[in-house]
């Protein structure tokens, strides 16, 4: 399904559609926070604290099933502290050839369920080497190079501070030793090639992946508060003379999950 084949509803119609029947069919209202697990993250979920309930995505109108390994296409309603956060187990990526809107869906969906604060996550490719894979680095800024927006018709929106400094700072004091980066995404599925890893690192890149940005001017757009974190699973295209694949994106996430649960779970009961 692309974007033309939606309901001539508006993307804020089709989101406020998706929350009701969530909250329908979790049983909870009303959420707080909520949380995008990209490639590799998946393990790390199991820590963020009580499952209040779990359904599909696709029992939800406007989102599409997942097609990545790595994302399960699930939604989970967790207790974390005195908050309720809205777990995606995956997301939809603008490579799935969906459109734009289907790749926000989930972030609009979180501000209409009553979220004023979105954690995106992502696996990618570092270009610094003192990144090892399973390094968490805080998003300070972003690059965005899929030549597209979310938002649609003559809305001009501020990202001069997108990537909430609070929320970085708020990291920072549970890792102190958290760098930070600015994450450049590609439309995909290829991996970039080792000429535009190094215009990357021209034009001040410092992560390379193919999801992220797109969600978090949709949730800026929308008014929430955005912390973007990446986990690095692999050296960017180049640098180590290593061929990139997948399963390493996966395996670095599984040996991380120790760290990126216990992160996220102190993190979100303070947001």
């Amino acid at each position: 399904m692309s974007d033309n084949d939606l309901p001539h509803a508006s993307a804020q119609d089709a989101a406020a559609q998706a929350a009701k029947r969530l909250a329908e069919l979790s049983g909870v209202e009303r959420h707080d926070v909520a949380l995008v697990m990209g490639s590799g993250w998946l393990p790390a979920a199991k820590a963020l604290g009580e499952t209040v309930a779990e359904v599909s995505t696709t029992d939800l109108p406007g989102f599409t099933a997942s097609a990545v390994a790595g994302h399960t296409g699930r939604i989970r309603s967790v207790r974390c502290g005195d908050r309720t956060a809205l777990v995606f187990l995956g997301r939809t990526h603008f490579y799935e050839g969906h459109g734009v809107r289907h790749v926000v869906h989930g972030v609009r969906t979180a501000a209409a369920a009553g979220c004023s604060t979105v954690v995106l996550t992502n696996g990618c490719g570092g270009l610094d080497e003192r990144w090892s894979p399973g390094t968490p680095v805080l998003i300070k800024d972003h690059i965005n190079l899929t030549a597209t927006s979310p938002i649609e018709g003559a809305r001009f929106v501020d990202l001069t501070d997108l990537y909430s400094a609070r929320l970085r700072a708020l990291c920072r004091e549970i890792e102190p030793d958290l760098d930070e980066g600015v994450y450049v995404q590609f439309r995909g599925p290829h991996y970039e090639t080792p000429a535009e890893i190094g215009m990357v690192r021209a034009i001040g890149g410092n992560l390379v992946g193919m999801s992220t940005t797109l969600e978090a001017i949709a949730a800026r757009e929308a008014g929430m508060e955005v912390l973007g974190i990446s986990l690095v699973t692999n050296l960017a295209a180049g640098i180590s003379g290593e061929p990139l694949n997948h399963e390493e994106v996966l395996q670095a996430g599984k040996d991380s999950a120790t760290r990126m649960g216990a992160l996220l779970a102190a993190v979100l009961p303070r947001i």
